[in-house]
């Protein structure tokens, strides 16, 4: 089926067969979504990834072919069918033998984010950016929209349950999580902005599309929000507004006075939160979020104001957000260990972390979390906030950090967060960077009193499928 809310360039209108679009990093939790958008259109997707994974395997089994490895023989003797348009991140380098290829060829390269900017442009759109949240933030919104019949399409950086996919195709409004990390989602604008908050992450070092100071990158959210129709933001966010002096039109959300979508009389509980909902003074309902955390209440309140504005049905949009179990990787209930629940969390850097443990508290288990630093620059640039946020746990094993293809720095490693947690009296960190070692004292150690959360951004995800299953995060 074609999305109606999709672009068909007119160039391509006339074209008698299909183009063919060849991702290149296809398994790539993004660019899978693109495939899927663009398969969904009707046009012919292929693409490459370095490994095999389960993803990659998905859109195999769902029709779109997948090489392994990158050579520019996908493009001067296509196994698939001669390419028309190449689509990579700006990250990939211009002299990548695929891209010199391609542009030899006379092939369209096309980076990732002109074709998120073509879908964002071609009708009624929500683009979700900020430093957090901003995956189950989108996920929320889509879910919200669905149930309030509203028949979104969605491109999202997770797996959402409820679609079982990361991608979504209907008739009705496209939501879209936009990535910072991208210097060029700078260049994009949405009909509706939501904005989560405003922090400093993916600035510095030498990835291509890192920004080179947090200023840069909050110039980058303002460029954003003055080309979109209007901004949604976070009002408990500080800063935010002052971001948001080019906006069209602001609104906000949050547990702020003053805000025009409020949650009020919040009632946490171990399983999530119930709260009440307000609308410039007035009671819109009653709405629940079945994730623990204060941040998941402004996550799923941002879902309820943008279904409000594009003139859903408030109860069945809470309704459906009630029972939402939030996307991968993101306080994703892995099962069950002795009687311990284990949760697996992509938080990675502080603010996340903070409120990954916070979000454990609510449940009134005792808290163990394994911890995997991400990157070598972030853990240089954050570590004693990462070892603050981190103090609330009754009990943190530290991994190694994970690199993300980053060289190592020099003196930065996973025991400075130990070593300065231990110098401010917690007596339950270990820096236990043998894994299987790791598995053995949850193992014998885990009780039906206990939360136990894997976090990070790397592979940590594995060890919470070891411990419910010791073959589950085997291929």
């Amino acid at each position: 089926m074609t999305d109606p809310s999709l672009p068909s360039p007119t160039p391509d209108a006339a074209r008698p067969e299909p183009l063919h679009y060849h991702l290149m990093g296809i398994g790539g939790i993004g660019m899978s979504a693109f495939a899927r958008l663009l398969r969904a259109r009707g046009a012919r997707v292929s693409g490459c990834d370095e490994s095999v994974t389960e993803l990659t395997a998905q859109l195999q089994a769902e029709g779109i072919p997948v090489d392994c490895g990158h050579s520019a023989a996908h493009v001067t003797a296509p196994s698939h069918g001669k390419i028309d348009v190449l689509v990579a991140s700006e990250a990939v380098p211009k002299s990548h033998p695929e891209l010199v290829a391609a542009r030899e060829a006379g092939i369209e390269v096309r980076p990732r984010m002109a074709l998120l900017d073509e879908l964002l442009r071609a009708g009624p759109s929500i683009g979700v950016i900020g430093t957090h949240g901003k995956t189950t933030t989108t996920s929320m919104i889509a879910v919200a929209l669905t149930g309030a019949g509203l028949d979104p399409s969605a491109f999202v950086g997770g797996i959402v349950p409820e679609f079982g996919s990361n991608a979504r195709v209907g008739a009705g409004p496209f939501v879209a999580e936009v990535d910072e990390s991208d210097r060029a989602f700078a260049e994009l604008g949405s009909e509706t902005a939501v904005f989560t908050n405003a922090e400093d992450d993916h600035v510095g070092g030498n990835q291509a599309t890192y920004w080179a100071t947090v200023e840069e990158q909050h110039a980058g959210f303002a460029q954003y929000v003055a080309q979109s129709g209007r901004v949604l933001l976070c009002a408990d966010w500080p800063g935010l507004r002052e971001l948001c002096t080019g906006a069209k039109e602001i609104l906000s959300y949050g547990q702020a006075m003053g805000a025009d979508y409020r949650a009020v009389n919040l009632r946490p509980d171990p399983d999530g939160t119930s709260f009440t909902v307000t609308f410039q003074g007035e009671t819109l309902g009653e709405a629940r979020v079945g994730l623990p955390g204060v941040h998941n209440v402004l996550n799923a309140l941002a879902a309820l104001a943008v279904g409000h504005l594009y003139g859903g049905e408030f109860e069945a949009a809470a309704a459906v957000l009630a029972a939402f179990g939030g996307p991968g990787r993101r306080w994703q209930r892995v099962g069950t260990l002795n009687g311990a629940l284990v949760i697996d969390d992509y938080a990675h850097n502080a603010t996340k972390v903070a409120a990954a443990v916070q979000a454990a508290r609510q449940t009134g288990r005792r808290v163990r979390v394994v911890f995997q630093p991400h990157r070598y620059l972030r853990t240089q640039q954050s570590w004693p906030r990462l070892a603050d946020a981190l103090m609330d746990a009754d009990e943190v094993l530290l991994l190694d950090i994970a690199a993300a293809s980053e060289t190592p720095i020099e003196g930065i490693h996973a025991t400075l967060i130990s070593g300065r947690m231990a110098a401010n009296g917690h007596a339950g960190v270990r820096y236990l960077p043998d894994r299987a070692e790791v598995l053995r004292v949850l193992s014998e150690s885990a009780a039906p009193g206990d939360v136990i959360v894997t976090m990070g951004a790397g592979d940590v995800w594995k060890l919470a499928r070891e411990l419910v299953d010791p073959a589950g995060a085997r291929p």
